[in-house]
Formats: C-alpha cells, sequence, structure tokens
C-alpha cells in the first residue's frame, strides 16, 4: 500500500485486558487530538463498541465501526484462534487492511493471535524470513532505542537476527527520525568472541555488512538505555525477558520512591518541590508514550499495543500506526530486501 496523506487505522476494540471501553476512548482521544494525522475504524462487536460511547463521539468525529461478530481472548491459542475464528474483531481489521480499506492495524490484544493471524492475512515481505516484534525503549538521553525482536522469533537462526538488524534500521531512520542509527547486537560482553554459537555468527554476518547496516558492535543490557545504540538486536525470547524487567523497574522505582517519601516530612516537601521533575520523568519512561511495538516484515503496518494499555496509549498506538503508513514503511522494507544479496540469503 503506498503511503497515505491521512491513514486510516483499523482498530481492534476488543483486544485487551480492559476491551472494548478503554479501546473505544483511546480512539476518540485519537482521532480529537490527531484528527488532521489519522482516521479511525473500530472492529468489534458493534453493540458493545456502541454501549461505550455514551456521548456519541464515535458519530461525531466520523469513527466507523464494523462489526467482528467474534474476539479473540487473551489466552486462546494462537494458531486454533486463527483458523476457528475467521470473523475475529483482529481479523476483520487486518481484512480490512488487506483489502485496502485500512492502512494500518492496531491490537492490544493476544500477541500470538495477532502475529498468527498478520502472517496469515497478510503474509511476508518478500524476502523476511521472519517476522519481528519491536519496541521502542526510552534512553536517558532522551530519544528511544529500537530492540528487536521480543517476542516473534524465539527459536531465531543467524539470518533472521541480521535481517531484524536491518528491519530495525529502516524503522529507527524512517519513523523516530534517526539520521543514521547506530545497530548493536546484545551480548554478554563487547568482544566479538563472546556468546553462544547463534550470537557469534550473527556478529560475524553483521560485520560484513558494517557499512550498510552501521553496526557498532556487540552492546550490553546497560546499552539500552544508555543512549549509545539506536537499534539492539536479538532473539526473541531474550528480547522478551529484557522488555518486561525493563517495564517492571519503573514500577518498582516510583513505588519505593512514594514509600520512603512518605516516611519523612522533609521528603514530603522535597517531592513537592520536585514534582515537576517527577511528571517528567514518569512521561519519558512510560511505555503510552510509545503506544505499542510494531511487528516489522510482514506486509502491512500491525501495531501491538500492552494488553493493559490504557485509552492514553491506544490513543498514541493509533498515531504510530498512521505514522508508519505515512512514511511508507513497509515498502522501504520491501524495497530494502529486495536487493540482490538479501534475496540470495534469503532464499539459500
Amino acid at each position: 500500500m503506498s503511503p497515505s496523506p491521512c491513514p486510516r487505522v483499523a482498530l481492534d476494540a476488543m483486544g485487551g485486558d480492559h476491551a472494548p471501553e478503554t479501546i473505544v476512548e483511546g480512539a476518540i482521544e485519537a482521532v480529537e487530538r490527531f484528527g488532521d494525522e489519522c482516521s479511525v475504524v473500530l472492529t468489534g462487536d458493534e453493540a458493545a463498541i456502541r454501549a461505550c460511547d455514551g456521548r456519541g463521539a464515535l458519530n461525531s468525529l466520523g469513527i466507523e465501526v464494523v462489526h467482528a461478530s467474534e474476539s479473540v481472548g487473551m489466552g486462546e491459542s494462537a494458531a486454533s484462534s486463527a483458523r476457528k475464528k475467521p470473523d475475529s474483531s483482529i481479523g476483520v481489521a487486518l481484512r480490512l487492511m488487506r483489502d485496502n480499506s485500512a492502512d494500518a492495524v492496531v491490537s492490544a490484544g493476544n500477541t500470538g493471535a495477532v502475529v498468527t493471524a498478520a502472517l496469515l492475512g497478510l503474509g511476508r515481505t518478500k524476502g523476511v524470513l521472519r517476522p519481528a516484534i519491536a519496541t521502542a525503549i526510552p534512553t536517558v538521553n532522551g530519544g528511544y532505542c529500537v530492540l528487536l525482536d521480543v517476542g516473534a522469533v524465539a527459536d531465531a537462526k543467524p539470518l533472521n537476527l541480521c535481517q531484524f538488524a536491518l528491519m530495525g534500521r529502516i524503522y529507527s531512520h524512517s519513523v523516530l527520525d534517526v539520521v543514521k542509527p547506530r545497530v548493536g547486537l546484545l551480548n554478554i560482553g563487547e568482544e566479538p568472541e563472546k556468546g553462544s554459537d547463534l550470537y557469534k555468527q550473527v556478529y560475524r554476518l553483521l560485520e560484513e555488512r558494517t557499512a550498510e547496516i552501521n553496526f557498532v558492535g556487540n552492546v550490553e543490557g546497560r546499552d539500552v538505555l544508555g543512549g549509545n545504540v539506536d537499534v539492539v538486536v536479538c532473539d526473541g525470547f531474550t528480547g522478551n525477558v529484557l522488555l518486561k524487567f525493563a517495564e517492571s523497574i519503573i514500577g518498582v522505582v516510583t513505588g519505593t520512591l512514594r514509600e520512603e517519601i512518605r516516611k519523612s516530612p522533609t521528603a514530603k516537601l522535597g517531592a513537592l518541590f520536585m514534582k515537576p521533575v517527577f511528571g517528567t520523568l514518569k512521561q519519558r519512561l512510560s511505555y503510552e508514550e510509545v503506544g505499542g511495538a510494531p511487528l516489522l516484515g510482514v506486509g502491512g503496518v500491525v501495531v501491538i499495543s500492552h494488553g493493559s494499555s490504557s485509552a492514553k496509549a491506544i490513543r498514541n498506538a493509533v498515531r504510530q500506526g498512521a505514522r508508519m503508513a505515512h512514511e511508507g514503511l513497509v515498502t522501504k522494507i520491501g524495497e530494502e530486501f529486495s536487493r540482490e544479496q538479501f534475496r540470495e540469503e534469503a532464499t539459500g
């Protein structure tokens, strides 16, 4: 699909821990705040969706509702749900994009089901062996580090990770506006000989493409937040563990601070003066600001949001999907992978 001046985002209204209420609220906020950047169509149980709209905002804002008779639960099997529920809310959203009635899809539903449905409904970008889930993690210098894969491919092969590096670089440049993204390979040390056989092989593959990918070598976990690298590549098992640990840090730190402040009158006074700083810090570190994780390597723009996403997170995920569509990210990945060297490796 070619870039659209005002992309239409299909939003899975039944996916997530707080669906459909929070999803509908997020859709309304997205159009109210970013209406000049995107439009939204909700997919799911139409009666349940409209019951969440007490003020009639869906009609007044032009948010369409496309009925889906089924939904996929957060704990359902990804493979069976894709086969047994063709009219699920995520399936209908993907069908809209496949039929060129939407430019992007956003879902806070079952991650495995979204990945499986996207592969079945959209296929892979030509030349891409396996798709990857990427997430933008805030860094100390105010930017973002793209970490991938964070859950799509737990049993990755060397070439998979090499392709993830390329897709991550394209995403960082096109969507996050990094001029020349620095790509690192997550490892247990910086030396080339560190890590398992898998990571040693990946290092060699990436090193051969240093000029093309801007590979800076092995990086460690601390570098993800350190701002010294823009893209960090790893297998889905490692990335998912690292991501969930990083997400937990924010809650632990803020909870501990709150508890310590309550213990001391002096700390309470200091906290009063520091309130604007705490607010800024919370905003910078919150996943809500990004909204979701793009599924890279499939034949369309797909953003997977956290299952417990708030309306703010959904709002920003919609904007993210629209930005990816507007920038023609899928086309750019396809063009990069159509080059001879990648075509030969993908089929060899």
